[in-house]
């Protein structure tokens, strides 16, 4: 087995313990039995246990984000190629040109949304909304029911990042490239202020999440519904442009309607 796949099986394997057992099932050695690799394999690839938890981080960000583009789709300016960058080395780039108060993909005129590349793209309108709605209930419903293994590990060791200092940075930098998909996709829907919105989709998101996996009324809930879903996520995306609309309808009212 080459050493990248080596590492992906541990982050994989250790997500998959956090689940099940939280963080109190996870060590190097539970992780080698589990994936049935010889003793001392992950402590090898990962010294620490801070370093395998920031491997978890990096792994749960590359699967979401791959989630993402299964479903969103280059359509909307969140193709693979834009936003992160993962290596197996353990290290994200984040190379999305991200400032402090930068909207990206939109120009300073705010009526376009414009590529960092400098082609310029108009924004999709109500049927691409219709659309993206679809597309992120699509997600939603993955996170909800394939992919909840993983969620569950995700909220888990985001707590343990709160506790933990070092952990900090890994899960800030894995989180940055959720919201800048997620910044492209406004700005390709006419998003005035993209990472704005994306920061409100992204927490509205992970309550979602939270609320349907963990929350009060988990257990009694029916099973995710796409239908259901894609109502949700058309109020998510109506409400992170509503000031996108407020502004646009504000330009063609009448003096003192």
């Amino acid at each position: 087995m080459s050493t990248p796949d080596r590492r992906t099986l541990i982050a994989d394997t250790a997500i998959a313990l956090v689940a099940a057992a939280g963080l109190r099932g996870l060590t190097h050695r539970a992780v080698d039995g589990a994936a049935r690799l010889p003793a001392g394999s992950t402590s090898y690839y990962f010294r620490t246990r801070t370093a395998l938890i920031g491997a978890c981080y990096q792994r749960l960000a590359e699967l979401d984000l791959g989630d993402v583009e299964a479903d969103l789709g280059a359509e909307f300016g969140v193709d693979a190629g834009a936003g992160v960058g993962l290596d197996v080395g353990g290290d994200v780039g984040l190379d999305v040109g991200l400032g402090p108060g930068a909207d990206p993909g939109v120009d300073p005129g705010g009526d376009r949304g414009q590529t960092e590349g400098g082609a310029v793209a108009a924004p999709h309108g109500p049927a691409g909304r219709e659309a993206a709605a679809e597309a992120l209930a699509e997600v939603l419903h993955r996170w909800l029911t394939t992919g909840r293994t993983r969620q569950l590990a995700r909220f888990e060791l985001s707590l343990e990042a709160a506790r933990n200092p070092e952990l900090e940075p890994e899960l800030h930098r894995a989180g940055q490239g959720a919201r800048a998909r997620a910044a492209r996709l406004l700005a390709a829907l006419g998003a005035q202020r993209p990472q704005e919105s994306a920061e409100l989709l992204a927490a509205w998101t992970d309550g979602l999440l939270y609320d349907r996996l963990v929350g009060a009324l988990a257990r009694s809930r029916p099973a995710p519904d796409r239908t259901e879903l894609a109502t949700v996520a058309r109020r998510m995306l109506d409400a992170a442009l509503a000031g996108n609309d407020v502004q646009g309808s504000s330009a063609v009212r009448e003096p003192g309607a």
